[in-house]
């Protein structure tokens, strides 16, 4: 029978270094945004728009970081501000176009580096993994 606690110490380890792997990643596939950044650009585009409340519920940030990050990501061209018209005292946010097209670049190289790792991986284990993370990644959702 499997040692739950070292199977729990493994995971913790892998996934510890997962994430390290994509920060580094993260840098080298868009190379002008941050993790934070590429992560609330992504939010917009996949949401069509967002407020910066929504962005901080999302990512779990105070609204100080939140502002830095859209004021750099505006700074840089790569997201719109317009009022909302159902609340005169709050923004809508958007990716621009040089934004979406930095997404698609981004995106195209990371589905790249993702495609060179599963090389050797059967489609059965790579939608296994899929479902796994599927899983995983619901139940924060609860």
């Amino acid at each position: 029978m499997p040692d739950r606690d070292a199977s729990m110490d493994v995971i913790q380890r892998e996934f510890t270094r997962f994430a390290r792997r994509a920060r580094q990643k993260a840098a080298q596939l868009h190379p002008e945004l941050s993790l934070v950044a590429h992560s609330m650009l992504d939010h917009m585009d996949k949401n069509g728009s967002c407020h910066a409340a929504d962005l901080a519920g999302h990512f779990l940030l105070d609204k100080s970081t939140v502002s830095r990050q859209i004021a750099m990501l505006e700074a840089e061209g790569l997201l719109v501000r317009e009022p909302d018209p159902d609340d005169h005292r709050k923004q809508i946010l958007k990716a621009s176009e040089k934004g979406l097209d930095l997404l698609t670049g981004a995106n195209r190289r990371r589905r790249a580096s993702f495609e060179r790792r599963f090389t050797h991986w059967g489609d059965a284990d790579v939608a296994q993994l899929a479902a796994y993370l599927r899983c995983y990644n619901a139940a924060d959702d609860d």
